[in-house]
């Protein structure tokens, strides 16, 4: 879509909606003239006479009222999203990137991170002291929860309402530009997670400006944000140069983009293809890779396929069925979505196909659901997986993680699944190690009124599913969020730092031997007997031996090298391997 903005003030605002715009800038008043626009841009107002260099306090006063709104694309909030935006140059940085060659998503190993909560700090600058760490582990990718302004302290991120600032506690824009240019030189990639489909309870005054909204028309979240009503040419031009202010002002590697099955969209071109043009025109203006990967539980390829096929033209998108055949066959929890995954032929399905729910039935859903993927037209590596990611251990009603209810072992087959997986897999933080701290819903709402009522809301969703409130923690209490933060101390000691090294060791793996990342669908093999608990795959010359039981297991046709196990293995004894309970190991064919 066509830029349709022809003013270039340094504070044009889009508001459509007033009869009237003021600006207020470092205490003075600047009437604000219409621009004369193209058609479908009709609202923008400009202050000719304003601030023209220098950093600025500013809002804007519509209609007369006394009280300054903040700008819809503040760069600065420095006292909050209620508050005056302060003006910031992206430019000004002297950034240290020029040898950064980028990275592809193919091949590479993600690690999710939540800023408040990976260091006891809290801080982009603290996050970065840990990405040497991050390096040695072997990740390629950093992705971080959304950094935008929220209202409060502390917020997973996904109650933002200014989409184009970065949260002021984390150290605001200046530190996330320092961010980045640390994560390239330790040769890491940054995927920024971002939220193009609701925005958060306080602190949202877009639509005193204009239809950036659906009034009537909501999601999961709240009412869905206007892309194919009227007024929505401009609110697909807020959302295309939020996404590139990232990709190219922050110099950012990717976008995870949130939920797009919330994103309501009826044009013949849907915003989803906008932004993965978007990526590919940023990718050639720089020469390095830009990668668009969509959440999704639609099973729904098309937003991996090219676009000159019909697609979006996107990167890569989450598959949440991979997650729950594992999550299954390692806990052996089959409540709620899981009750459809439960068996090996579920997880030996998912391993070949990358989806359970391709057309079939979902007794979660009622419903058949998804479509097959056309393997001619996409890689296996643009499906992203994991064993556990911030939804699925945070919209837990404890907010428990894999390693508070599972073994070593058990814990040890979920990462070799994952990290030899033909998909390209992702880590959530402290999974590396085993992390004993939960990480629950946290919320700093300042409003007594909407922290009462979230509070509620969530304890009411889990009574309603069979929880006991009294254990459902309060999101509001301070002490959800403290105990939510990673205990690094652990990364050290005991089982921690052998499943720590082990997931080092499969890093290093998949590096090494790029079959396990670099083939199609058609080349992956699988093998499983239910009753036994036991599963293999192969991927070219690298076979991967799953036992996900109680008991040994002796698989036949074994004949190559150990590359690794999770426990001793003895040598394989006329073609076959014996595997203890709740292990794997990794063999390369002679």
């Amino acid at each position: 879509m066509s830029l349709t903005h022809t003013g270039s003030g340094r504070f044009d605002v889009w508001a459509p909606n007033v009869s009237a715009v003021t600006l207020l800038a470092n205490g003075q008043h600047y009437p604000m003239a219409k621009l004369d626009t193209a058609p479908g841009a009709d609202g923008w107002w400009s202050a000719p006479d304003a601030p023209t260099e220098g950093e600025v306090d500013y809002g804007y006063l519509l209609d007369g009222d006394s009280h300054p709104l903040p700008d819809p694309r503040s760069r600065r909030l420095p006292d909050g999203v209620h508050a005056l935006s302060r003006t910031f140059s992206p430019g000004d940085h002297d950034w240290q990137d020029a040898g950064w060659q980028g990275k592809d998503l193919r091949g590479s190993v993600i690690y999710e991170l939540h800023v408040g909560t990976f260091t006891p700090e809290g801080t982009l600058e603290a996050a970065a002291g840990r990405l040497g760490y991050l390096a040695d582990l072997g990740i390629d990718f950093v992705e971080l929860l959304p950094v935008n302004g929220f209202n409060g302290t502390h917020n997973w991120g996904y109650d933002g309402v200014q989409w184009y600032a970065v949260h002021e506690g984390y150290g605001g824009p200046a530190a996330y530009q320092r961010f980045v240019d640390a994560a390239h030189a330790a040769g890491l990639g940054v995927i920024q997670d971002v939220v193009y489909n609701h925005l958060g309870p306080s602190g949202n005054y877009l639509s005193r400006f204009g239809p950036y909204l659906k009034q009537g028309d909501a999601n999961t979240w709240g009412d869905s944000v206007n892309l194919d009503g009227h007024g929505s040419d401009v609110v697909r031009e807020y959302i295309l140069d939020n996404a590139a202010l990232w990709l190219r002002d922050y110099h950012v590697d990717g976008l995870r983009l949130d939920a797009v099955h919330a994103l309501r969209d009826e044009r013949a071109v849907h915003i989803l293809e906008d932004l993965g043009a978007l990526g590919d025109a940023v990718s050639a203006e720089t020469g390095l890779p830009k990668t668009l990967i969509a959440e999704s539980d639609l099973n729904n390829p098309r937003l991996i396929y090219p676009r000159d096929a019909n697609g979006y033209g996107l990167a890569g998108q989450w598959s949440d069925d991979f997650h729950h055949a594992v999550h299954v066959n390692v806990s052996g929890e089959t409540t709620g979505y899981y009750e459809d995954f439960q068996s090996l032929a579920v997880l030996a399905k998912v391993l070949k196909d990358g989806f359970l729910h391709d057309g079939s039935y979902s007794s979660f859903r009622g419903r058949h659901h998804g479509r097959p993927i056309n393997a001619t037209l996409v890689q296996p590596a643009a499906l992203v997986v994991c064993n556990q990611n911030h939804d699925q251990i945070g919209n837990r009603a404890t907010g428990d993680r894999l390693s508070q209810s599972l073994s070593y072992g058990q814990l040890a087959v979920a990462a070799v699944l994952t990290m030899t997986s033909p998909f390209t897999p992702m880590l959530f933080m402290g999974e590396e190690f085993g992390a004993s701290t939960p990480w629950q819903f946290f919320t700093s709402h300042p409003e007594p009124e909407l922290g009462k009522a979230t509070a509620e809301g969530r304890i009411r969703e889990f009574e309603r599913m069979g929880w006991d409130p009294a254990v459902v923690p309060d999101p509001q209490d301070p002490e959800t969020f403290r105990r939510s933060k990673l205990n690094w101390a652990e990364a050290s000691v005991g089982d921690h730092a052998r499943l720590l090294e082990l997931y080092r060791s499969l890093a290093a793996l998949r590096r090494e031997h790029q079959e396990l990342a670099g083939l199609g669908f058609a080349e992956t093999t699988v093998e499983f007997d239910d009753d036994a608990g036991w599963l293999r795959f192969r991927r070219g010359s690298v076979e991967v031996l799953l036992n996900l039981s109680e008991q040994k297991v002796s698989l036949d046709r074994v004949d190559g090298t150990v590359l690794l196990s999770t426990e001793e293995v003895p040598a394989a004894d006329n073609g076959a391997l014996a595997l203890g309970p709740w292990s794997a190991a990794v063999v390369k064919a002679q």
